[in-house]
């Protein structure tokens, strides 16, 4: 996401604006530049004339900002020098955690209140940056550069460092959970993850922290007698992930950018579009399922789960599509629609276990898209997943799809087996009321995500039509 010159000229109150938004075009006033993995949020401190810097904000998705300084124009001159950089030098911006007063301030925004105004018509005296750039062309201060790569260096190498404090953290706090034994966690689990979070965050480890807040909810929904092996497993994960990323540089390129990605490091949209290496799939797919939920962090993370629509006896390649939206911002609306066919080419993240995508281009919609045939048996799918978390061993769940299924009942509990006859997967709970339909009926073939104690179908095609969670 990005803004144009275009967008600056109109949102400009005058000339001068401009004028004075050109002469802070120096990366030296500028001692922070950052922004969000995607990028939607910009911020930067710029040095006024006052010991304290001015702190500059700017939601890219709807031009609103914010700047700490005492201008009566709107945007004033930091604002648009601060969208200026982004429009042509982008790669000044170090993709960095959330700083709190960003935080703050998306959290005070209501509707929009703080969006730019709306673009003015173009006339002969509007402001224009053509007036600066062509008629004052900027000579390059390679000095200043020089300045302000030094300055991400460094700052790099302190989060580096502060991370690798975090983590040894996380190793005593590990050890002492379960030196005093998982039954005296759990009664106050809430607490212990809050405070591990939070010093995670603090240590800019900001993944785990994410994952360490949803401990507590992921624990209590289960059933008492799977909630010690749960913890063992879940503690046994993040000591690992803490020694893998300790020896990062021992590890294939493929597993390392897992692990720095779950740390929390991002990856910018537009870098990962631009990799000739990066994994490319251009094919039919069909929208599985879409889910959103809010984290802890007050981030609502949206996905859109994908499976590519192939010839009989391929095997099924999924995808998906991840987005994360301020819960401050609303609620937000869903560009697919479950059973949708699509047509585009997806870029996938590197990983051991290659999953995660954005699409890099869209095709237009196929006339007919078909349901993947699915040659793999129940069996065959379930090596597939082992395959997976061998080669990743943090994955959360994985998407697997099976052919000649039935669903069947032992007990309450709901179960997903080959139609010859088996234990079968357990089935998501919360999912039994809607899969009820489906008892009795042979020859399914269903798709869902399996988290290795639970399966959650997302699409079925049955002898009766095809059934969607929705």
């Amino acid at each position: 996401m990005s803004i144009s010159q275009q967008t600056i000229e109109q949102m400009a109150p005058d000339q001068a604006s401009l004028n004075a938004a050109s002469k802070l075009m120096k990366p030296a006033k500028w001692p922070v530049l950052g922004s969000d993995g995607e990028p939607k949020l910009i911020w930067g401190e710029c040095q006024g004339s006052g010991s304290t810097p001015y702190r500059v904000v700017v939601d890219l998705s709807d031009h609103g900002y914010k700047c700490s300084c005492p201008s009566r124009k709107f945007p004033c001159k930091h604002v648009l020098a601060l969208m200026w950089f982004q429009a042509d030098q982008a790669g000044l911006f170090t993709p960095e955690d959330v700083p709190q007063f960003v935080t703050d301030w998306l959290g005070r925004r209501r509707g929009k209140s703080s969006a730019a105004a709306p673009a003015k018509e173009k006339s002969g005296d509007a402001p224009s940056l053509g007036a600066i750039t062509d008629d004052e062309p900027k000579p390059r201060d390679e000095k200043a550069e020089a300045r302000a790569d030094a300055q991400r260096k460094r700052s790099l190498e302190n989060r580096e460092q502060s991370m690798l404090a975090g983590f040894d953290e996380l190793d005593r706090w590990i050890g002492d959970q379960t030196g005093q034994g998982f039954a005296a966690f759990m009664p106050d689990a809430q607490s212990h993850c809050r405070q591990m979070a939070q010093r995670l965050v603090d240590a800019k480890v900001s993944g785990l922290a994410t994952a360490i807040d949803a401990l507590p909810s992921e624990l209590f929904s289960l059933p008492e007698a799977e909630r010690t092996a749960f913890l063992a497993q879940r503690f046994g994960g993040l000591h690992l992930l803490s020694q893998a990323y300790r020896r990062q540089d021992m590890l294939e390129d493929n597993l390392r950018a897992d692990v720095r990605r779950l740390a929390g490091w991002p990856q910018k949209r537009d870098d990962l579009l631009a990799d000739d290496t990066a994994l490319r799939i251009k094919a039919d797919w069909i929208v599985l399922a879409l889910r959103s939920e809010i984290q802890p962090d007050r981030l609502r993370r949206i996905e859109t789960w994908l499976v590519r629509c192939g010839p009989p006896g391929d095997q099924p390649r999924f995808a998906v599509l991840i987005d994360f939206v301020p819960v401050a911002g609303g609620s937000v609306a869903n560009p697919f629609t479950a059973g949708e066919p699509i047509s585009a080419e997806l870029v996938f993240y590197k990983s051991a276990a290659p999953l995660r995508a954005q699409i890099g281009e869209r095709g237009s919609k196929p006339e007919q898209a078909g349901w993947p045939a699915a040659a793999q048996s129940l069996a065959e799918a379930m090596q597939g997943y082992y395959a997976a978390l061998t080669a990743q061993p943090w994955l959360p769940a994985w998407p697997i799809m099976a052919a000649n299924v039935c669903l069947a009942e032992t007990g309450n509990q709901l179960v997903m087996r080959a139609a010859v006859g088996n234990p079968g997967l357990p089935i998501d709970p919360k999912l039994r009321e809607k899969l009820l339909p489906l008892l009795g009926l042979d020859n399914i073939e269903m798709a869902g995500l399996w988290d290795g104690r639970t399966f959650s179908p997302m699409m079925a095609a049955t002898p009766i039509g095809r059934w969607m969670d929705w």
